[in-house]
């Protein structure tokens, strides 16, 4: 059994941006225990942000500060470019990732998005790969539409014999990538076992439901509960985690 956390990190920063709280997320995210782990709006490099916060800004980028020695197996796929850094999504893994790329979604200049697609080893030493796709959709309907159009091309071109995880931030409120995902194959893992995802945004009173993890090729899956502390002190989202079976 593998377990899988998403976490929309918003660059390591807390509700309005008042504090930095890396290390603290760092520590709710080992609790998790998860075998991989995707994360969204992770920075990679800030130089302002690392001025204001110096006493506790790490040295690394910040996906590497946060898989330190648990997850010695990270990509990062660099998405939002600006002259003080950058950011975009990342996956850690206790297991080899054989391969990734970073897939360019944006539908325009305003807003750069991807997809990182990552190849895991099997856990148990099948020539089969897990594939790990992370992404953060747009916040305009009709973009979200159209990048959820690539998103499905992505998963028809994986051989159906090979699972795949989709996870992250899909900033879908008005709920329309539910059918459109289905209709590419894969499974909401939440919808599966509630009837609907659960509400991850604000984190400090959760009343949207942007966050998702999908899935094809599973065996089992079984969404797993997590506490509302620390999460709803630590980002503007709360994590979702499941356990599966491949």
């Amino acid at each position: 059994m593998l377990r899988i956390l998403t976490l929309n990190t918003h660059k390591g920063l807390s509700h309005f941006n008042r504090r930095f709280l890396l290390p603290q997320l760092r520590d709710a995210v080992r609790e998790v225990s998860a075998d991989v782990v995707f994360l969204q709006e992770v920075l990679g490099a800030h130089e302002l942000l690392a001025l204001r916060h110096a006493e506790s800004w790490p040295e690394t980028s910040h996906y590497e500060f946060l898989a330190d020695t648990v997850w010695p197996h990270h990509a990062y796929g660099r998405n939002a470019v600006y002259p003080m850094g950058h950011h975009g999504n990342a996956l850690m893994s206790r297991y080899a990732i054989s391969g990734y790329e970073n897939i360019d979604i944006s539908v325009d200049t305003a807003e750069k998005r991807g997809v990182l697609h990552c190849r895991i080893e099997h856990p148990e030493g099948e020539d089969t790969v897990l594939h790990g796709c992370c992404v953060h959709l747009g916040l305009r309907e009709h973009h979200r539409k159209r990048q959820l159009a690539m998103l499905c091309d992505l998963v028809a071109s994986i051989p159906q014999s090979e699972p795949i995880i989709v996870a992250g931030d899909f900033n879908d409120w008005r709920g329309k990538a539910h059918e459109i995902m289905k209709g590419c194959g894969l499974i909401d893992v939440f919808a599966a076992e509630h009837g609907a995802p659960p509400k991850t945004f604000p984190a400090v009173f959760p009343l949207l439901r942007l966050d998702r993890i999908y899935v094809r090729g599973i065996s089992e899956h079984c969404p797993v509960k997590l506490p509302n502390r620390p999460w709803s002190r630590l980002s503007d989202h709360a994590p979702l985690a499941v356990d599966i079976v491949l």
